[in-house]
């Protein structure tokens, strides 16, 4: 067994001294753009945590939920039940807004029923915003917003649970008067499904919550998730809302950083134990619908969208070359070119020579992951003891991740070639045609 060790350690020395050129076609993209955000997001964490506080409310301001209704059914109740049932002593304004009402009666009478629940409990106003014709998440969010009373505006989705302390986990970081914008983080509740499900889990924990933590405590948080996200009004207001098309958490990101250039003192932060419950496609054919929307999604902001202000004068410098890196480059570009480098290797190479190779990159990955999870379970995850039971299923997950970086490629030139963004489900096909062509 030594000797096979050996072996194959001085196999992978040579090919890779006598083909320096696979160096430099991998090497500068791990050492330039994964290496510095790994390196970012880790002192960003250590900063956190470094300085994170007992949560004590000095006040309890009144605060207006958004839930976007769509198809949900009896799944509702639960999602009404989850934020009424907070345990914060401050008033909940909750709008069920149902989305094609007149189509989705089975969610509107679910909306009614948990309003019904809670109608004489203190502090808690729950109503039911019947849209009755369908007019997509955009709009549901608007006519939410619209019909809010309170400076604090939360948004979430209609097949969402949350933690009790959420609200109050929440407003804590809105008491620092900079924060104008928080993202909160995201679960998955049917992790235990499958294998594809048990991905989806560690990734939300590593790739969002944890991830987001750092990028937050830099300035520099990629992105408020729509699912779940919280945020001043006046400020919503000012930058116009939710926008048309698709990807409206992105868009909308992207225009409160524009706002954060013109008053540098504000900040968007990220509260990692204010925390959400969401189910995740537990099938291949949902899985990658799903991420065809995400990924396609983050090519029509970028490039055509947001192309414009995708700018240091309008961003600013440091939230202008995160996110040329890490959303440009990583994940529209570096998709291509690990397509590209694995049809170069398989057709140029012997096949236990590219298998070696392959060894040795999941190695390094792995190590990175490992390292990665366990700072989240030391300083980030509020369940430790639960999540370190995913530990088993981490070298499972380069493959998970090499497979997302595929499927991404795919993504983007859907997007280029058929305008993807334009077939989402996030609307009805009529709102999205109508919507400017960028």
């Amino acid at each position: 067994m030594l000797s096979i060790s050996f072996n194959l350690q001085e196999y992978l020395w040579g090919m890779l001294t006598g083909h320096v050129e696979l160096w430099l076609l991998l090497f500068p993209m791990l050492v330039l753009v994964e290496l510095p955000l790994l390196i970012l997001v880790m002192i960003g964490i250590f900063r956190w945590a470094f300085n994170r506080k007992d949560i004590v409310l000095t006040s309890y301001p009144p605060v207006s939920i958004i839930i976007t209704c769509y198809g949900e059914g009896e799944t509702i109740g639960i999602t009404i039940d989850t934020l009424a049932e907070q345990l914060y002593p401050g008033n909940i304004e909750i709008l069920a807004v149902v989305d094609g009402a007149s189509q989705n009666i089975a969610t509107y009478n679910a909306a009614i029923a948990g309003a019904k629940r809670y109608a004489n409990l203190p502090n808690r106003d729950v109503r039911v915003i019947p849209k009755w014709q369908r007019g997509g998440r955009v709009s549901t969010l608007n006519a939410g917003l619209d019909k809010s009373s309170h400076d604090f505006v939360f948004n979430v989705d209609g097949d969402t649970s949350f933690d009790n302390d959420m609200v109050s986990n929440m407003i804590y970081q809105f008491q620092t008067p900079e924060i104008i914008a928080s993202g909160g983080a995201l679960r998955v509740r049917n992790s235990t499904t499958n294998l594809l499900t048990r991905m989806q889990s560690i990734e939300y924990m590593v790739a969002m919550q944890a991830a987001k933590t750092g990028m937050a405590n830099f300035g520099v948080l990629n992105n408020i998730s729509g699912a779940f996200g919280a945020f001043r009004k006046t400020i919503l207001k000012q930058v116009g809302g939710w926008d048309t098309h698709t990807a409206e958490d992105l868009d909308l990101t992207m225009r409160l950083k524009q706002y954060k250039r013109r008053y540098p003192l504000t900040r968007l932060g990220f509260t990692p134990h204010a925390v959400g419950h969401t189910d995740v496609p537990h099938t291949i054919k949902g899985f990658m619908s799903q991420r065809l929307r995400w990924d396609g999604d983050l090519f029509f902001l970028f490039m055509r969208k947001h192309k414009k202000g995708l700018t240091p004068k309008l961003m600013g410098w440091g939230n202008f070359v995160f996110t040329l890196a890490y959303s440009v480059i990583q994940n529209i570009l570096l998709p291509f070119l690990v397509l590209g480098y694995t049809i170069f290797l398989s057709f140029n190479f012997p096949s236990t020579w590219v298998v070696a190779l392959f060894i040795l990159l999941y190695t390094l990955y792995f190590s990175l992951e490992l390292l990665f999870f366990i700072v989240y379970l030391g300083l980030v995850s509020e369940k430790p003891m639960q999540d370190i039971k995913m530990t088993i299923w981490l070298p499972l997950y380069p493959f998970y991740q090499f497979f997302t970086i595929l499927l991404s490629a795919f993504a983007v030139l859907n997007e280029i070639v058929r305008r993807g963004h334009e077939e989402s489900t996030m609307a009805p096909w009529w709102v999205l045609k109508r919507g400017k062509r960028f």
